[in-house]
């Protein structure tokens, strides 16, 4: 079974920064890689950013130079720290678990969502 929990969100003031974080507990596999999405009302769910099993890192354009995606293995934890936070960032934020008992056949989990909410 696979749970994830997420923390981290709130209210915040534009420029602002948050550290979003997303706990796994897994007894069926392991973790190869996590990710995080948001959604904003009326709109389609997108990618924010995403980190491989090998640490590689991929960003959307509307968040590179300000958002950073990072992982400790020893706490099972994937983190999303925000900075420079602007009123469109509003959005709930979800996140993604790749698990398995081989990568080849890993499935996606997802977190129960965390709610961003850039205003002054």
């Amino acid at each position: 079974q696979v749970q994830l929990v997420e923390s981290g969100g709130g209210l915040v003031q534009p420029g602002g920064s948050l550290r979003l974080s997303c706990k796994a507990s897994t007894s069926i596999g392991l973790l190869y890689g996590g990710g995080w999405y948001r959604q904003a009302p009326g709109k389609q769910r997108e990618l924010v950013a995403d980190i491989t099993s090998g640490d590689r890192t991929t960003y959307a354009d509307f968040v590179k130079g300000r958002f950073t995606i990072s992982r400790d293995n020893a706490k099972n934890t994937v983190y999303l720290q925000m900075n420079s936070l602007k009123p469109e960032d509003t959005a709930v934020y979800y996140c993604n678990a790749r698990i398995g008992i081989f990568q080849t056949s890993a499935r996606d989990y997802w977190g129960q969502g965390t709610q961003v909410t850039v205003s002054s």
